[in-house]
């Protein structure tokens, strides 16, 4: 019986690894054993996953993305080309931290661009979106847009990308959002009739 997903024959992937249906893995990439890939996912080319990293169902990683130890994608990630994951705060070629690794998260719908630094150990909350070339370096609130280096919030976005307006209102959608403690959540959507 085929495989109920693709694998490119340039691909490696090591033994104990799990691959969700429908997922395709393209050219020159490398799934490193005990690492879990959800269904319906797109893995560029040269793209290296693992050792024990976690990607939901629907995620969409791009070319040359390194997923290194620990790192957790949830449901309907997007990684742009080229992001960095970092697993130290203080790296030294020539001192041994693999004790010292702080895994980030990427909560569901998230968005990372192009060239953007996840620095270890933060979480990157649902629907937030990550602009090109960002460095984070600390925890992103769901639904916040960041930019710039370090990252500092620009704008609440919706769960399409969109940037609502000032009344929080999707110009895509028409979902109207509301925040409650500081922050814009999910379970705070309704649509406009």
């Amino acid at each position: 019986m085929a495989p109920e997903f693709f694998v490119h024959a340039s691909a490696v992937i090591d033994p104990d690894v799990e691959i969700g249906a429908g997922t395709r893995i393209w050219h020159f990439s490398h799934v490193l054993s005990g690492s879990c890939i959800g269904e319906n996912c797109v893995v560029g080319q040269n793209v290296m996953i693992g050792p024990r990293v976690r990607i939901g169902a629907g995620c969409k990683i791009q070319n040359n993305v390194s997923l290194y130890e620990g790192v957790t994608l949830e449901d309907e990630v997007f990684c742009g080309p080229s992001a960095v994951f970092t697993n130290v705060v203080v790296p030294r070629a020539f001192i041994e931290r693999k004790a010292e690794f702080r895994p980030p998260r990427v909560e569901r719908g998230a968005s990372i661009g192009a060239n953007a630094t996840i620095i270890c150990g933060v979480t990157i909350g649902k629907y937030a979106m990550i602009a090109a070339g960002a460095v984070v370096t600390r925890n992103v609130a769901p639904h916040a847009l960041v930019v710039g280096s370090p990252a500092c919030f620009r704008a609440w976005v919706g769960r399409s990308g969109e940037r609502l307006d000032e009344r929080l209102i999707c110009p895509r959608t028409g979902e109207r959002y509301a925040i409650v403690n500081g922050q814009l959540g999910a379970a705070n959507i309704e649509k406009l009739t």
